[in-house]
């Protein structure tokens, strides 16, 4: 009998730890990001990392000078992006690609991915935790 309750306390325990601990790892948008600090990214792809809660697409983008900087861009969950039309195999290391999003307020080449235009030409919603999905293109 107190072998049971043991293992039911133990259990109890470790549920309500792992609990706290996917909820502090999540973040806020405004704590993080800065919606007054728009940004649009022309660069190459160096990788994606497709997982939950948020997709995560590297860049090395040219600055002004031609200098190469690496920046991440973090997008929405991969089950939002799918909806919107893209996958994990929609960008390839080496691809060309504009990232329209805003900056972290860290100061750090980092950003918060609103629009993404894919090597194909479409242009889809990158599942921003900053506000609602541009409208549709005007045809």
């Amino acid at each position: 009998m107190r072998t049971k309750r043991f293992m039911i306390g133990a259990g109890i325990v470790v549920a309500a730890t792992l609990a706290g601990r996917s909820v502090a790892a999540h973040h806020s948008f405004a704590a993080e990001f800065d919606a007054t600090k728009p940004v649009t990214l022309k660069g190459a792809v160096t990788k994606l990392e497709w997982a939950n809660p948020h997709i995560w697409v590297y860049l090395d983008v040219k600055d002004d000078q031609g200098s190469v900087q690496q920046w991440q861009c973090e997008g929405g969950p991969p089950n939002t992006l799918t909806r919107n039309g893209w996958s994990q195999n929609s960008l390839k290391y080496g691809d060309q690609v504009t990232i329209e999003g805003v900056l972290a307020k860290d100061g750090s080449k980092t950003c918060n991915a609103r629009v993404v235009k894919l090597p194909d030409g479409r242009s889809v919603f990158a599942g921003s935790s900053g506000g609602d999905a541009p409208p549709p293109p005007k045809q």
